[in-house]
Parts: C-alpha cells; sequence; structure tokens
C-alpha cells in the first residue's frame, strides 16, 4: 500500500510501507535509498548546514580579530570585503536554517579560544600585514578542508545546502588567493 505525507516544505511525499513500518512524517523531508538503505536527507541537510553555520562565524570572528592590526589599505579592503560577503552568506544560511527550525551551531569554544590565542601571540611578535596574511591563509585553509570534510561525510544534504557549503569554501579559498599578496 501507499501512504502520502507532507515534508516540511509542504509538498506531497508518496512512500510504501516497508515491513510495516512507517517513518513518521515530521521526521523526514525527502528519503532517498542508497544501497538499500533509507537516509534521511533532512537530518544530513541540517547537521551540514550547522557546520556551515560554526564556519561562518568562525571566519567572521577571524577577521574581525586582526582588522586592527591591519597596516595596508588594500588588506584591510580585502579583508572587509570578504566579511561582507561571509555576513550576507550568514543570512542565507540563516533563512535555511530557519526553514528546518534550527539554531544552527556556534563555533567550538575551543577551536575558537585557540585561534584567539595563536593570533594574539603572533601579533605581539611581529604586527605585520604578513603575519595577518599568514594567520588568515591558515584558518582559510583549516576552514576549507573541515568543509569539504563535512560534504563528504553527510552523504544526502539538499542541494540548497551543498550550494551553501560550496559557496562557502568558494569565500574562503578566494581570500587565500587575496592573501598571497601579502605573504
Amino acid at each position: 500500500s501507499i501512504l502520502y505525507c507532507f515534508c516540511s516544505c509542504g509538498s506531497k511525499i508518496k512512500r510504501r510501507k516497508l515491513n510495516k513500518i512507517i517513518t513518521p512524517y515530521f521526521l523526514v523531508n525527502t528519503i532517498k535509498k542508497s544501497k538499500g538503505v533509507f537516509i534521511m536527507v533532512e537530518q544530513d541537510t541540517i547537521r551540514l548546514l550547522r557546520e556551515c553555520d560554526a564556519g561562518v562565524k568562525m571566519g567572521i570572528s577571524s577577521i574581525d580579530d586582526v582588522m586592527k592590526y591591519v597596516k595596508s589599505e588594500r588588506l584591510r579592503k580585502d579583508l572587509a570585503d570578504n566579511r561582507e560577503e561571509h555576513c550576507d552568506l550568514d543570512k542565507d544560511l540563516q533563512e535555511l536554517l530557519d526553514e528546518y527550525h534550527d539554531d544552527g551551531k556556534e563555533p567550538n569554544p575551543m577551536a575558537k579560544g585557540m585561534s584567539w590565542m595563536k593570533t594574539n601571540m603572533k601579533l605581539v611578535m611581529n604586527e605585520s600585514d604578513h603575519t595577518i596574511a599568514d594567520l588568515i591563509t591558515d584558518g582559510c585553509n583549516m576552514g576549507v578542508k573541515s568543509l569539504n570534510k563535512y560534504l563528504n561525510e553527510y552523504k544526502a544534504p539538499d542541494e540548497k545546502s551543498k550550494d551553501i557549503c560550496k559557496r562557502l569554501i568558494n569565500l574562503e579559498e578566494d581570500l587565500i588567493i587575496q592573501m598571497r599578496q601579502c605573504l
């Protein structure tokens, strides 16, 4: 027999009963079949969005931490522009998280604390644009690595969340390229 239910976006989904076990409709946005195992798309979508949320917040925080030490107007403009793009992406991300009734995720406090400590220690020893570019490049590389790991780990996120993640990866990669002028 066939069961119809409605997902969180309001569309009608047709499901077949499997061994008389029916997945509750409120848990699943869409179901994909992968090697005979049903994977909940909504769960992977929310997980990926949370990681992107933490990444965007970490990026904005890192740029804020170094901005007061920047000497070059070009570097200041590049960082400010990238920060603004992070903020725009964060707005899109928050809209998607709101659709899934999720609050997102704050960056890991330990990672944020270690980043702040590394930034301040390096800048106390050498307060230069070169040091700032080096710190930002390291942070972007860690972000790109983490986000790609999550893209591979979560097998069934929806296309919108994958797009947000890829946009964030591109933002980080673009900033790495911009930082090369100061290294």
